[in-house]
């Protein structure tokens, strides 16, 4: 979670996008999770102020990863192509049940003392994540992006955007029915809001990178194997963890479900040819 640490990150994810850039329109997007938990653990250690609500932090992750995203990517495409980052409110229903059962890992990993011991300090929930336990908040589903229109004006003029970062900052309507628009103590799927925003750009392709190179059924077990190519049908006969593949199969399904296009699942290093689809594993209509 260092500003070192993400810097590199950022400059493997450009060197592997660049080529991408290059050749397709290209929309961005991240996740954020173990930064606005760190964010949410520093605001802790000044008390004159109230700790900053999950949707200002999200915001404020929104603009510094998108920032070296933006110079890093830049270090490698040619100095006229444009890049931008715009901060990206989603729209939740503040009637979600998602509020009532939180389930979204956001920080760092504690052994369960430490857990303990925070969420007595601090009213935070904490559920175990492979050994260690994690800090969970609600993650209630995406229903609006609302900068769809400067987003597919950006597009338009040839500029790689990066946006919806970290499924976006959580806002919702007042229940008076006045439409005044807030933030909200929430952290939407990233995938989710990604397949969101694919949808409503009317993606060619969905392509979620991350640090394997597909979807396996079986995984962990001698039996495992990695799916290549399989149809939504095929796919929906499977389960996977919700903690983590689940979320992203989910999303490749409903987007291409409802578009008719084509979802990737598969390694960050791959994505080249996740693109053209042969590699990483490839969701296609039935």
């Amino acid at each position: 979670m260092t500003a070192e640490a993400q810097r590199a990150n950022c400059r493997i994810a450009a060197n592997a996008l660049a080529p991408v850039a290059r050749n397709h329109e290209l929309v961005l997007t991240h996740g954020n999770g173990p930064q606005v938990g760190l964010l949410a653990l520093q605001a802790q250690a000044y008390s004159g102020v109230e700790p900053y609500p999950l949707d200002v932090l999200g915001a404020q992750t929104e603009g510094m990863i998108g920032y070296m995203l933006e110079q890093e990517l830049g270090n490698v495409l040619p100095f006229e192509v444009p890049i931008a980052t715009i901060l990206t409110m989603v729209e939740v229903d503040p009637a979600d049940p998602a509020f009532a059962n939180p389930t979204k890992f956001v920080g760092p990993v504690y052994d369960q003392a430490e857990a303990d011991r925070l969420a007595a300090d601090k009213g935070w929930t904490f559920k175990q994540d492979g050994a260690k336990w994690r800090r969970v908040v609600p993650s209630p589903l995406p229903r609006r992006i609302f900068e769809l229109r400067p987003i597919k004006w950006m597009i338009g003029n040839g500029t790689v955007v990066i946006c919806a970062g970290g499924g976006g900052i959580p806002t919702a309507y007042a229940a008076d029915g006045s439409r005044t628009l807030g933030g909200i103590e929430a952290v939407i799927d990233k995938d989710l809001a990604s397949e969101l925003l694919a949808r409503e750009l009317q993606a060619d392709t969905f392509v979620m990178a991350t640090d394997v190179d597909g979807v396996y059924v079986d995984y962990g077990t001698p039996n495992q194997r990695r799916l290549d190519r399989i149809s939504a049908a095929e796919l929906r006969q499977h389960t996977f963890p919700a903690g983590s593949m689940g979320p992203k199969v989910e999303a490749a399904l409903q987007f291409v479900e409802s578009t008719g296009g084509r979802a990737a699942i598969g390694a960050l290093q791959d994505i080249e040819g996740i693109v053209e689809g042969k590699l990483g594993t490839n969701i296609v209509p039935n």
